[in-house]
């Protein structure tokens, strides 16, 4: 049974038991996971709170040693690490190998940052006085993470909060609770003080209340969220309410543009694995390719036959392109925006859930043990389609035309959301307009 981590010592939740299941064998039980109530994700700020000055007093090089030797913890355990990413959240065993390192890369640079909090000298307008700015630490930071990429985003919040001299309430997914657990062992294992980092697990409803009163109570200085748009607004709002700033990383759109003198085998390329890639379960997931007039079909018919021959099914085959999505709500939630392919729509292929009934060629494993999803393409998308205006957080993307730049821009911005997006074309001036 895992459970959360408050002041340095296991806590029993209160509010229930979850299970956490591999989704590419839902008989593989990955972990039984005891759930915090509001009441104690409050108790773990408290905690943090109170292990937060002594922390905040160590010189800032010495929290780098700390980090640093978490680095070195990660790359010493980083093949069971990423075993376990592949076992617990269904991502291809290559990939969660690439999020291991992240963790270590993201230590490794702000174990240097220990030796470079300036602070600054700045002129003044009076006479005989001198301006001074120190860097200090924030307080008590509240991060919650999602389950997608459920250690190297959880790492870039909490390695630089705690080199920093922040104390942490860290509450991440559900469904990623064996990762948590792990990760908080090996934080714990490179120096961290009892109470500096404290690891709460606990369901949605739970953590905005227990959120709520920690803000009520003065507990939180700060509060990080990765997740859906819909919850950010609601976590932004709350912390609104309190004078207290979020750092909300949401949903995306992230357009690909192809211009008519690209390289189409390298843009249908890159559309394959931004679109497909962890199931299209990533904020940054290509959703929604803009080809121009000229070049639309070609690129299309390339893209098409890239999908089609796309190896998909057992996450711990190298030869795979993705595996299962994250869980059986997740597919869920992506199936229904297959219900919003429209009559004006073209719709290649199969779709939906991978089944005996609805097979897909070269699957790797079987299909029946998880949570597969066929890869869809849309064409004939518009600008007034459901499937354009909103994150579908799956493996679908959709395409359109355009026959301007500035149509493109245009299209590339219309939908309202904004993370990442690339355009593939030979023509520097227009990289860089587009920029």
């Amino acid at each position: 049974m895992i459970t959360s981590y408050i002041a340095g010592s296991p806590v029993t939740g209160n509010a229930g038991t979850t299970t956490s299941t591999n989704p590419a064998r839902l008989s593989d039980v990955v972990a039984d996971v005891s759930l915090a109530s509001p009441e104690q994700l409050v108790e773990a700020f408290r905690a943090a709170r109170a292990a937060q000055p002594a922390w905040a007093a160590t010189p800032a090089p010495v929290r780098g040693q700390v980090i640093a030797k978490i680095g070195r913890l990660v790359e010493a355990n980083a093949e069971a690490l990423a075993e376990l990413v592949t076992r617990e959240v269904g991502k291809p065993i290559a990939e969660a190998r690439g999020e291991v390192q992240e963790i270590v890369d993201t230590c490794d640079f702000f174990l240097g940052e220990g030796r470079r909090l300036y602070g600054q000298t700045v002129p003044s307008e009076m006479r005989d006085k001198q301006l001074f700015t120190f860097r200090v630490p924030v307080g008590v930071a509240g991060i919650i993470t999602a389950g997608n990429f459920p250690v190297a985003v959880p790492s870039w919040y909490l390695v630089p909060a705690l080199l920093c001299g922040n104390a942490v309430v860290w509450k991440p997914a559900e469904y990623a609770a064996a990762l948590a657990d792990a990760l908080h062992r090996i934080f714990v294992a490179g120096g961290l003080p009892d109470g500096v980092l404290n690891t709460v697990h606990a369901d949605g409803p739970a953590t905005f209340q227990g959120l709520s009163l920690a803000l009520e109570a003065g507990l939180v200085n700060k509060v990080g969220f990765t997740g859906s748009s819909e919850v950010g607004a609601e976590i932004g709002a709350l912390c609104g309410r309190h004078l207290q700033s979020a750092c909300l990383e949401l949903g995306g759109k992230n357009p690909l543009v192809v211009m008519p003198d690209a390289d189409l085998d390298l843009a249908a390329e890159g559309a394959l694995f931004s679109g497909f890639g962890t199931a299209g379960q990533r904020c940054t997931s290509l959703s929604v390719a803009i080809v121009h007039d000229d070049v639309y079909d070609d690129f299309l018919a390339r893209f098409l036959a890239r999908v089609d021959g796309a190896v998909v099914g057992d996450p711990t085959d190298p030869s795979v392109l993705y595996g299962p999505m994250l869980g059986e709500r997740f597919l869920t939630g992506f199936e229904k925006w297959l219900g919003e392919v429209q009559p004006h729509h073209v719709l290649h292929g199969a779709s939906g859930r991978i089944t005996a009934q609805n097979p897909r060629n070269g699957f790797v494993g079987d299909p029946a043990a998880g949570v597969f999803a066929h890869p869809t393409v849309v064409s004939g998308v518009r600008p007034t389609d459901a499937l354009y205006l909103n994150e579908t957080f799956g493996p679908l993307v959709s395409v359109m035309r355009f026959s301007s730049f500035e149509e493109a821009v245009e299209l590339a911005n219309g939908h309202g959301y904004g993370l990442s997006a690339a355009i593939y074309t030979r023509d520097a001036q227009a990289a860089f307009r587009f920029r």
